[in-house]
């Protein structure tokens, strides 16, 4: 597997880059998987695919703090990310793992592969809802999947220094609640890692066995990306 430890300068280019990731396994004629790590400098919003903006997020909020708010190609609600929060990306191929056709299977996988590389270091982590990560009752880790005909992007955050506070003043409660989290508002639901970056970054490239990438990254379908969608208000706050 190949390994993209590569933060571009804004979250519109980081975003786009996991999306061109996809792309680009979708289109080679030999099955292609990858593992990319960034973590950005100051806070931004991510609105999933189909998040309703103004559900699921303070505009006013983000706006008096200058706090950017973006929306993804694959699906959930909302996050707030930032330094202190690490971002992975996973591409992965059907060809190599056809299980992964069934979404359930997927995040078993996933998540069930992270939580066993980060246990030893944290302390009980487990797989809790669709695909969050938790410390005991405790969120750490929201995650999400777009799925193509060849491939999928399985994608998501890591708390580990992140100014939790952040979260409550920038996110409304989600619309859909896994069950765990018993209607508690995010204060009460959301915690850190007791771990520093870098023995995190290491564990997620020893899981995925990732090595650095023989390919350069997709820097035109990037641009493209930002130009076309990224950037554009129709695109993040069309809902």
């Amino acid at each position: 597997m190949d390994l993209f430890d590569l933060t571009l300068p804004t979250p519109a280019e980081n975003l786009a880059l996991d999306e061109a990731l996809l792309d680009a396994a979708e289109q080679s004629r030999h099955p292609r998987e990858c593992l990319r790590l960034w973590e950005g400098d100051d806070p931004f919003v991510v609105l999933g695919r189909n998040s309703q903006v103004d559900r699921e997020v303070d505009r006013q909020a983000c706006h008096r703090q200058g706090i950017p708010i973006l929306r993804r190609t694959s699906g959930g609600c909302a996050v707030v990310a930032g330094r202190g929060c690490l971002m992975y990306a996973l591409v992965l191929s059907y060809d190599r793992r056809p299980e992964l056709r069934m979404l359930d299977e997927a995040h078993r996988f996933v998540m069930g592969t992270i939580a066993r590389a980060l246990e030893p270091l944290a302390g009980e982590v487990a797989h809790r809802g669709t695909c969050d990560l938790t410390l005991g009752d405790l969120k750490f880790s929201g995650n999400s999947v777009r799925c193509r005909r060849r491939a999928l992007l399985y994608h998501g955050t890591l708390l580990y220094d992140f100014p939790l506070p952040l979260v409550s003043h920038c996110l409304k409660t989600p619309p859909r609640e896994p069950d765990y989290r018993r209607q508690r508002e995010h204060a009460a639901f959301v915690t850190n890692l007791p771990l520093g970056v870098e023995p995190l970054r290491q564990a997620l490239i020893a899981a995925w066995s990732a090595q650095p990438g023989t390919e350069s990254w997709p820097k035109q379908r990037v641009a493209q990306l930002v130009a076309e969608q990224y950037c554009r208000a129709d695109w993040n706050f069309r809902r």
